[in-house]
């Protein structure tokens, strides 16, 4: 497949060890919120090898005029290169692919299910079912150690003041080592958890996204709550 070329406009920081990088969106590109793509560099110390790609998921809304992925900086080559990249720097995208997407009738909610950096792709549904309007009651289950590792947090705590479709349960499992204050839920998301942020929506299906075993066990815990195996969608998640 030949890539698309892309440049780098600007990174940030979106969460303790966690960078943003904005590329400029291909003329014609299209996705759907919750894919993903490949990133491959051009950096000569990987160029040419299996650590000059990376699969990513979309972070930006399809609406939105940049393409943003977002990834904890670890120690990989590919990590490293990427780190280097200078602001207009070239790089290419493949893609898009990925059936994680939200469901398309209204009527039934969604419960999204992220743990960690796996809030990639429920950043891009959630902020086109904004924009749009979109009329999905929609919870999301949001995982982290600390408040200072929550990557998009204050965005999503935003959209959930400004969308009245949208609820937001996020909990920390490590508060002892943070230091900014936190009046949420602390703890794993367990069954109880699960059954009060799907009380009383109607007919929902739940999307899993996070580290495999992270994603592994959501998927143990739905089954034994007693969440059909056809209303739980989840797939190898990109970008970790």
């Amino acid at each position: 497949m030949t890539s698309i070329p892309v440049r780098l406009q600007r990174r940030e920081e979106v969460a303790h060890g966690t960078m943003a990088f904005h590329f400029d969106k291909p003329v014609g590109f299209t996705f759907k919120p919750g894919q993903a793509i490949d990133l491959v560099l051009e950096d000569p110390a990987v160029a040419g090898t299996d650590n000059a790609r990376h699969a990513f998921s979309i972070v930006s809304a399809p609406h939105e005029g940049d393409l943003v992925v977002a990834t904890r900086m670890r120690d990989s080559a590919f990590k490293h290169a990427l780190a280097r990249l200078p602001v207009g720097a070239a790089a290419g995208i493949e893609g898009p692919f990925g059936s994680l997407t939200l469901h398309n009738k209204a009527g039934r909610a969604g419960v999204l299910i992220a743990g960690g950096i796996g809030i990639t792709p429920f950043m891009s549904m959630l902020r086109h079912a904004s924009h749009a309007d979109l009329q999905h009651p929609l919870v999301l289950l949001y995982s982290n150690r600390r408040p200072e590792d929550s990557a998009f947090l204050t965005e999503l705590q935003r959209m959930e003041g400004e969308n009245r479709h949208f609820r937001l349960l996020a909990t920390m499992t490590q508060m002892r080592e943070s230091q900014l204050p936190w009046m949420g839920e602390t703890g794993q998301i367990d069954e109880a958890l699960l059954k009060r942020a799907a009380a009383e929506l109607p007919e929902p299906i739940y999307y899993v996204a996070g580290p495999p075993t992270m994603v592994a066990a959501m998927r143990i815990l739905l089954e034994r709550a007693g969440v059909d195996d056809d209303d739980i969608r989840s797939e190898d998640f990109y970008g970790y």
